[in-house]
């Protein structure tokens, strides 16, 4: 008798197991999700204030904040969700210090 509860209880140990395995890989992949859809919101931020700047005399400032809300993003999940067009190769994926950039990358306004 006590093997077979030894036996049941190592099943429920294990099916215990599988599961803590399969939440923690659904919670990997909320976060993934979460992720890109932060990188896709802050790159539509970062457009709409360059596009502001660029087309109706919109402040610089509002342009590096977004840039640096990107930054922080980048650093803290990678380039998840951002084009791969945003990667250059042979160039370091980590992004320049905010207001590292330069206005030469800036098209003619």
């Amino acid at each position: 008798m006590a093997g077979f509860l030894d036996k049941a209880k190592q099943a429920a140990q294990q099916a215990l197991d599988e599961a803590k395995k399969g939440i923690d890989t659904g919670q990997a992949k909320l976060d993934e999700v979460q992720a890109k859809r932060e990188s896709e919101r802050l790159l539509t931020a970062l457009g709409a204030t360059f596009y502001a700047e660029q087309r109706q005399g919109g402040p610089r400032d509002a342009v590096n904040a977004a840039m640096t809300a990107v930054d922080t993003h980048v650093q803290a999940h990678g380039l998840l969700g951002f084009p791969a067009a945003a990667v250059v190769p042979g160039e370091s994926s980590t992004p320049p210090a905010p207001g590292g950039g330069s206005d030469d990358d800036l098209p003619p306004s």
